[in-house]
């Protein structure tokens, strides 16, 4: 197990990495974030393994997922990795009656990212974004740069000005 850690716009070290369409959106914005990279070889790529690969409390790491309402509209979610989505109170948050996650296979298409790799940043289209609450609570989360093997840690006010996100309620 390896971890590597690269801070944004204030590098520390001299190395060098490819940066996501995510972290090259926070730099352009000025927004301050740290990168950790871990292996994923082993393919253990969810969000409580890959915590403890980059050594973080999992209550810290958030997951982003991808749904969409009645009227087929899409919607971003973050929340823990250790919860699940309440759909129910997504389509309160959404003011949807109905809330179905998208299929596996239609992540690519809808954000241009892959499962186990998508962020909440730099998607193909901007849609509306809903964190859960609970981040309201630390001012640091850690969610996925972009692509698998590599997380990035920021403040929870940046994410939310980045996405045009807002608090809701949305864990089981």
């Amino acid at each position: 197990m390896w971890i590597f850690v690269l801070t944004g716009l204030r590098r520390r070290q001299k190395v060098i990495m490819e940066k996501t369409n995510a972290m090259r959106i926070l730099d352009g914005k000025r927004i301050n974030y740290t990168a950790y990279t871990y292996d994923s070889k082993d393919g253990k790529i969810d969000g409580v393994s890959v915590a403890q690969k980059i050594g973080k409390d999992a209550q810290y790491v958030y997951k982003t997922l991808v749904a969409h309402g009645n009227n087929k509209n899409i919607y971003v979610f973050i929340i823990p990795v250790e919860k699940e989505l309440d759909l129910k109170k997504a389509a309160v948050a959404t003011d949807e009656k109905k809330i179905e996650m998208v299929g596996v296979k239609d992540i690519l298409k809808i954000t241009g990212y892959i499962r186990g790799g998508c962020s909440p940043i730099g998607m193909k289209k901007s849609y509306p974004t809903y964190l859960d609450e609970s981040a309201g609570l630390i001012s640091k989360i850690v969610l996925s740069a972009g692509k698998i093997g590599i997380q990035m840690e920021l403040e929870v006010t940046d994410l939310l000005q980045v996405v045009e996100g807002v608090l809701a309620d949305l864990r089981k």
